[in-house]
């Protein structure tokens, strides 16, 4: 054996064996905030157990396994029929039976459940954020089935419970199920009035054959789909002519226990996401259940994209967080020109630039999460402009923030071994799935053209932080300025998104945050005293404390 070169020092040690969420000061004071005292102590308690599970050097390892085994795509057996079955490592399997188990699919069964199951989607998306594709198509599914009351009699007990079954068999046979998505094609992107599958009724009422392709499919190992197909004018057995873009359930295994016809042509070559299945998926003379009207289909599965892009915005604040754990972490055990680099004036500095985005998304995602358990009138008024606001903004601030705290290891950070690499391939993903960021800012100005309530909702929300902060008012004014003028306003729509985004996280941090990290927020990102890179924040702010409370302690 070679003798011993040199000792290793100055090294930090892995950020394991901790908590993830209650490590998460931010997270766990919006769980408090949003959950009614008589279940606080149960949540706070599951959550806990999650958080210690998701920081436990096993589950850590089984996130690398995942991803460092991609899912393989098997067409045929060795006999030569057509199976069309995923293959994924067993580590896989591991993570989702225990994020189903842990209720990221049961949030509208249970109290408190859209909150209790977005702190747990956070502390989850750091582990390995892979699975949080098929815990979020399913989670997502629920609001579209119940459309049709049958339909989400037979299927929502399956979808939302916490037990996983990974065979592919009839749903009536299986304890629990997941659900994924197919609604874009080659021709058409986010266009999906475009889209050309082509759905033909069949004597069965409400039974259809698709015959056509999905150019992206979500999770196609999932035991049902809902996808949008073409009606023709004309066909339908409702009477009258009928017709148009309509959803429909696709079974990946018919009640008969023969496979419904899937074609799975490849899966996608991604650039992060390597342990979730993304693929290209053919029908034809494939059987499949409208669910809801006929030419109704984007308004039957709104409510579907509405979850997922929440779940977009949740999943990058997850990734935030974690890349800023490891951010502190190493810099508060890492020494070099004479002390801690967490003690170095501008490194302290980038290190608080990067807390505040981290918990700026936490709190507004957390926010949101809130509004769908209280489900007034008041609440899906906000949610309507909010929602694609927060997934437009909170998405965008991913990737940056993620290389940024990926440079504060230094060399260390653009090492496999580190996490970093993972976290920044991964950071782009939630601003492109469920629309990109043109999609959310269009969105945002067709609910202020269309629906003044939801714009009201918005003004109330930010109008309680009021007077709390005066850069905040100013920016609250200017917001209204802005929105006054409708000249060009497609063209800057992504300006106004921002601010709506902004102003909102300001008014949230002002309400609740500690004063430190409310005043260092409204200083840079509304009061203007901010450069165009992360580390650039005044100097006289009390940064010191915004970073202790965003250290994980292991």
């Amino acid at each position: 054996m070679a003798a011993s070169t040199h000792p290793v020092t100055n090294q930090p040690p892995p950020l394991a064996g901790y908590d993830v969420f209650t490590a998460d000061r931010a997270l766990v004071g919006a769980v408090e905030r949003h959950v009614e005292a008589g279940l606080l102590a149960e949540v706070r308690g599951e959550l806990a157990a999650l958080g210690r599970s998701a920081g436990s050097a096993q589950l850590q390892e089984w996130g690398a396994q995942a991803n460092e085994n991609p899912p393989r795509l098997r067409t045929h057996d060795r006999y030569g029929n057509r199976i069309d079955e995923v293959e994924f490592h067993p580590a896989w399997h591991r993570l989702l039976g225990k994020g189903v188990s842990a209720g990221l699919t049961a949030a509208w069964t249970r109290p408190a459940g859209h909150v209790r199951r977005a702190a747990a989607f956070l502390v989850w998306t750091q582990v390995e954020a892979g699975t949080a594709c098929p815990l979020s198509m399913t989670h997502a599914a629920v609001p579209a089935l119940r459309t049709d009351p049958e339909t989400a009699a037979e299927w929502e007990p399956r979808l939302t419970s916490m037990i996983y079954d990974r065979e592919l068999r009839p749903a009536h046979l299986k304890a629990g199920a997941l659900f994924g998505m197919g609604m874009t094609e080659k021709q058409g992107g986010s266009d999906v009035r475009a889209n050309t599958t082509a759905a033909r009724p069949l004597a069965e009422d409400g039974a259809y054959e698709l015959t056509g392709h999905k150019w992206f499919c979500s999770a196609p190992m999932s035991d049902g789909f809902l996808v949008l197909a073409q009606v023709p004018g004309g066909t339908s057995r409702a009477g009258g002519d009928g017709g148009g873009l309509t959803c429909f359930l696709v079974p990946r295994v018919l009640a008969d226990g023969t496979r419904n016809v899937f074609l799975i042509q490849r899966l996608k070559d991604k650039l992060g996401n390597r342990s979730n299945a993304s693929g290209e998926v053919e029908f034809d003379g494939t059987w499949a259940r409208r669910v809801g009207e006929e030419g109704r289909g984007v308004r039957t599965i709104i409510e579907m994209v509405a979850a997922t892009r929440l779940d977009c915005a949740l999943g990058s604040a997850g990734l935030m967080r974690q890349a800023v754990a490891q951010a502190v972490h190493h810099c508060s055990h890492r020494a070099a020109f004479g002390g801690r680099l967490v003690d170095k004036p501008l490194m302290r500095n980038v290190l608080a630039d990067l807390a505040l985005e981290s918990e700026a998304a936490t709190t507004l995602a957390l926010r949101l999460a809130a509004a769908y358990d209280d489900d007034s009138e008041q609440e899906r008024a906000l949610l309507r402009i909010a929602v694609p606001a927060a997934k437009y903004w909170v998405t965008k601030r991913c990737a940056p923030l993620a290389v940024e705290a990926s440079e504060c290891l230094g060399g260390n950070g653009y090492v496999e071994e580190s996490q970093m690499p993972r976290l920044v391939r991964e950071s782009p993903l939630n601003s492109i799935w469920e629309g990109a960021g043109n999609v959310q800012a269009l969105d945002v100005l067709r609910a202020l053209r269309r629906e003044p309530q939801a714009l009201d909702a918005y003004l109330r929300e930010v109008g309680l932080a009021r007077g709390a902060d005066h850069r905040l008012d100013g920016a609250i004014k200017n917001l209204l300025t802005e929105l006054a003028d409708l000249d060009g306003i497609e063209a800057r729509a992504r300006r106004l998104v921002e601010r709506l985004a902004l102003v909102l996280q300001g008014a949230l941090l002002v309400r609740h945050a500690p004063p430190e990290v409310a005043d260092a927020f409204c200083a840079s990102r509304l009061g203007g005293d901010w450069g165009g890179a992360f580390g650039t924040l005044p100097h006289s702010l009390n940064l010191k404390s915004v970073v202790e409370r965003a250290r994980a302690v292991a």
